[in-house]
């Protein structure tokens, strides 16, 4: 047999796989799947990235029969060929999630918004671990998480382009979008920096231009959205806050501080429904931030 009929016939498997996964055979397409990657093990043993997809794609199989145990097993030995592989964290985050593995499902998540922070179905996960975490282990649930992979910037970059779409909720696909560079992410540091400075000593105009300025080489960071805001807030320029807050949010869905100064911003645009809203989230994600109940018994009370 060629080199060429080998490659054939494990793609052949796992197209077959495919077209049982779209078809909702999901134990057909499991067996099309271990047949492929035994045939790829035979024939291409170093073809790690292949090898790591065909786990991927059994994982999703697994899962979607309700096996999460053998979900898991698929994830962890795909994200062992090809750490990071996004598509392998968020099944593994489901499987977890079903499994009220909160901690490693929240890990997962969050490691998949570091490759791309527009997924969706990681922002909603990560809200329902936040949630979760909170009521299980308190205030101080964040202290209790294992340490958060810090997923490398040339990962981030090659993920970025080359992985494939993530479905959103309402099952529209989300192109993936390239990550800062690594000069633009210590600019955009140092900026920042500077930005925080100036608010230090009260100068709340040029510190919105400073973290303006670091946003245009790193817009990644929700903390840079929330200190503008912060500044927003000072100047009155509430709907400027509104809008810095709702981008911290779609990077980090349960960041407390934008939570808590867009409330304070639709406080002072008479928006009281909105701003009960995000102080009654914020306090599922922290139940004793006090700043948050008191501003929530002062909107009550009016």
């Amino acid at each position: 047999m060629t080199q060429k009929t080998k490659v054939k016939c494990w793609l052949e498997l796992k197209q077959a796989g495919n077209d049982r996964f779209k078809a909702g055979q999901y134990g057909e397409a499991t067996h099309l799947y271990s047949q492929a990657i035994s045939q790829l093990k035979k024939d291409s043993p170093k073809n790690v990235e292949d090898l790591s997809v065909l786990h991927s794609n059994r994982a999703a199989s697994y899962l979607k029969d309700g096996n999460c145990v053998e979900c898991l097993k698929d994830c962890n030995e795909s994200l062992e060929l090809v750490p990071f592989n996004v598509k392998s964290l968020l099944r593994r985050a489901t499987a977890s999630e079903a499994q009220e593995r909160y901690r490693q499902a929240y890990i997962d998540y969050k490691t998949a918004l570091q490759i791309d922070a527009n997924i969706a179905a990681a922002h909603d996960g990560t809200n329902r671990m936040s949630k979760a975490l909170a009521e299980a282990d308190g205030p101080m649930w964040r202290e209790k998480l294992p340490p958060i992979p810090t997923v490398p910037l040339a990962v981030r970059e090659k993920l970025g382009r080359n992985c494939a779409a993530i479905p959103q909720q309402n099952g529209a696909a989300q192109s993936p979008k390239p990550g800062p560079s690594q000069e633009d992410v210590r600019r955009g540091h140092a900026l920042k920096e500077d930005g925080n400075a100036l608010v230090k000593r009260g100068e709340h105009a040029k510190a919105v231009d400073k973290y303006t300025q670091s946003l245009r080489h790193d817009p990644t960071q929700a903390t840079t959205f929330t200190n503008r805001a912060l500044c927003y807030l000072s100047l009155r320029q509430f709907h400027n806050a509104i809008r810095d807050c709702n981008e911290a949010l779609n990077i980090d869905g349960a960041n407390v501080k934008a939570l808590y100064r867009r409330a304070q911003a639709h406080k002072e645009l008479k928006d009281t429904k909105a701003c009960t809203d995000d102080l009654r989230k914020l306090l599922e994600v922290e139940p004793k931030n006090m700043a948050a109940v008191k501003l929530l018994q002062e909107v009550q009370k009016k």
